[in-house]
């Protein structure tokens, strides 16, 4: 609101506190200020709005707000009235009533922040979830998740930074735009002394993996860390996994893995094939995909001081007490995080996240090894019977057959169609067909990234492919 449209409002804003009149002259009175525009004086005048924002009249009633609100809610379709074939970083998993019920309590969700002595049963639970994690990585310290998994790799690359000494990160040319572009940010402006120069690996057109003589080219004495996806974002498994981190380490160079958890029941573990440093989202593990939220990154890695010392976020350790039989939760290493050491900790951390590491903790107690196991063939399964049965619309063609996990790519170049418009003739019979990857710049041609996983069933999935037989006819 702009200061003439608040001078002339009779009354205050319904819904927004310091609306009243006279509020705002009291503040600037009370800071010595003459008005609004001299606070912000050091932004130039060009970037500034020059006209006032067009809004509609305030909606004074409850019953007129809450009225509008919902008729604009119900213009979105979610993902239980549609079938969704959706994935690409947000996942449609199923998520037990109980892990719901576990984390609503008021223990968990609105506790924000005790202190180290007195949240026991909270830096218990992060134990476990850490735990349990790292379990199923093979590596024995595993963070509390950060905002994201591109903000999760974009931490590990600086932590091989710091281990190294380097300034050069390799990243495979087939990476999720989205997280690649939080990776650049992490790795800061070139300008800047500090900055870490991301070389993208190319990738056998082949197999959709890395190319291993394109990263031998670029491997050398001034990189860093090696960074890959295993499943890929491309739904691709990078069987070369383990010769890559012997090659990274031959070159004095840090093995960054992202991994998919719920892979994990049917993959090798990163930390049995090299991986130094491991990230990855906790997404899948019991979150809901609340509208694109519910998302977070982890980080792990071997316990080793070299890498402990290099850790942002938080660290729950356990440790005996005095009284014999009996244990304690806390944090480890804490002062060496934004918290401990503000601008001196090795990077800026958060903790809006942290609630889903319960949740994940819940989830990954109720499968268990064999939960995981049978989750991943599930989904596996399914995905091998979705791409088989797309591949036999005619005009489509599936890019790399029989190598994923749980997406794979999609061409339907020779159908004279794009993606666009085929995603648009799909959520017309209520289906969400896959994320349009063709103006990526990845070369794939008109495709989409189709996602297929434990929720879908085998009529779902003859349901999509008898539906794009019917709008590419």
């Amino acid at each position: 609101m702009s200061t003439e449209s608040r001078l002339a409002s009779p009354r205050s804003h319904p819904w927004m506190a310091l609306s009243a009149p006279g509020v705002i002259d009291d503040m600037l009175d009370y800071i010595g200020v003459s008005s609004v525009e001299a606070l912000f004086e050091q932004i130039p005048a060009d970037h500034r709005r020059k006209t006032p924002l067009t809004l509609p009249p305030a909606l004074t009633s409850e019953m007129e707000l809450k009225r509008d609100l919902v008729t604009r809610l119900k213009k979105n379709e979610n993902c239980e009235d549609n079938l969704s074939f959706l994935g690409a970083g947000v996942w449609q998993h199923h998520v037990p009533a109980i892990v719901d019920e576990i984390v609503g309590r008021t223990e968990f969700a609105t506790n924000v922040w005790g202190s180290y002595q007195s949240d026991h049963g909270r830096n218990q639970t992060w134990f476990e979830f850490s735990s349990q994690l790292g379990a199923l990585l093979n590596l024995d310290v595993v963070q509390l998740p950060v905002y994201s998994w591109g903000c999760a790799s974009g931490h590990a690359i600086r932590m091989a930074a710091k281990i190294t000494g380097r300034r050069k990160v390799l990243v495979p040319q087939f990476s999720d735009p989205e997280r690649l572009s939080v990776i650049r940010t992490y790795c800061q402006p070139q300008e800047m002394d500090s900055a870490i120069e991301v070389v993208l690996v190319a990738a056998d057109p082949t197999s959709g993996r890395l190319d291993l003589n394109d990263l031998n080219a670029k491997l050398g004495p001034d990189v860093a860390a090696v960074y890959l996806e295993n499943p890929a974002y491309l739904g691709t498994i990078e069987t070369d996994a383990a010769d890559i981190a012997k090659r990274a380490r031959a070159a004095g160079a840090e093995t960054i893995v992202g991994v998919d958890p719920i892979s994990l029941g049917v993959m090798t573990a990163p930390g049995d094939y090299g991986a130094d440093i491991v990230t990855g989202p906790v997404q899948p593990l019991g979150v809901h995909m609340h509208c694109g939220g519910g998302a977070g990154g982890f980080i792990a890695s071997r316990d080793e001081e070299t890498y402990v010392r290099s850790y942002n976020g938080f660290l729950v350790s356990i440790a005996e007490t005095r009284e014999p039989g009996q244990h304690a939760f806390g944090l480890a290493c804490p002062h060496q995080n934004s918290y401990g050491m503000r601008e001196d900790g090795n990077d800026w951390t958060g903790n809006s996240t942290y609630l889903w590491a319960i949740a994940g903790a819940v989830y990954m107690s109720l499968l268990g090894p064999d939960g995981f196991a049978e989750v991943g063939r599930l989904i596996v399964s399914r995905a091998r019977y979705a791409s088989k049965l797309l591949g036999e619309v005619p005009g489509v063609r599936i890019v790399w057959p029989n190598t994923q996990f749980k997406e794979f790519v999609v061409n339907f170049d020779d159908t004279g169609k794009r993606v666009a418009e085929i995603n648009d003739a799909l959520r017309a019979h209520g289906i969400f067909g896959g994320k349009d990857i063709s103006g990526e710049g990845l070369g794939l041609g008109q495709s989409a990234l189709y996602c297929v996983t434990e929720v879908h069933s085998a009529a779902d999935i003859r349901r999509l492919a008898d539906t794009l037989k019917e709008v590419l006819s």
